[in-house]
């Protein structure tokens, strides 16, 4: 598993496996989002597994499936509160984490300054210099 923080409130992560749900407990996470659609892959796990698991743990399961290189405003009007109200720390994941991290990145634009968002992201692996025109975009709706 690997999980990638971007700040106190959400960490993000590709697929994770089943087995992985407890050590996300374990680890203290609160919510788990699945931003990846269900069978977007063969041999990619269940999403009513992971969510059985979510449950089994205590964790709050928050399934939001997004196509992958088309992350739409509406995708980021739904993301932007359910991350503002979901119980913290989040832990969200899909195929390789960039879905989540450009999801997280659109829905901050409206707080924190760009360059503030492309540090973060970058400091979790992720470059997403190429949301700049989007990201101002957002921000321009403050």
């Amino acid at each position: 598993m690997d999980i990638r923080k971007i700040d106190d409130s959400i960490s993000v992560a590709p697929q994770i496996a089943i087995e992985d749900v407890a050590e996300i407990a374990r680890l203290g996470f609160r919510t788990l989002v699945a931003n990846r659609p269900d069978q977007e892959e063969s041999g990619q796990p269940a999403m009513a597994d992971i969510e059985a698991a979510a449950k089994e743990q205590g964790l709050d399961w928050v399934y939001m499936p997004v196509e992958s290189g088309n992350i739409t405003d509406q995708d980021v009007e739904r993301f932007a509160p359910m991350i503002r109200d979901a119980e913290k720390p989040v832990l969200a994941f899909c195929r390789s984490g960039t879905r989540c991290t450009v999801l997280w990145a659109l829905s901050s634009a409206r707080d924190h300054q760009p360059e503030e968002i492309l540090s973060r992201a970058r400091n979790a692996g992720y470059d997403i210099t190429g949301l700049i025109p989007r990201l101002m975009q957002q921000a321009g709706k403050r």
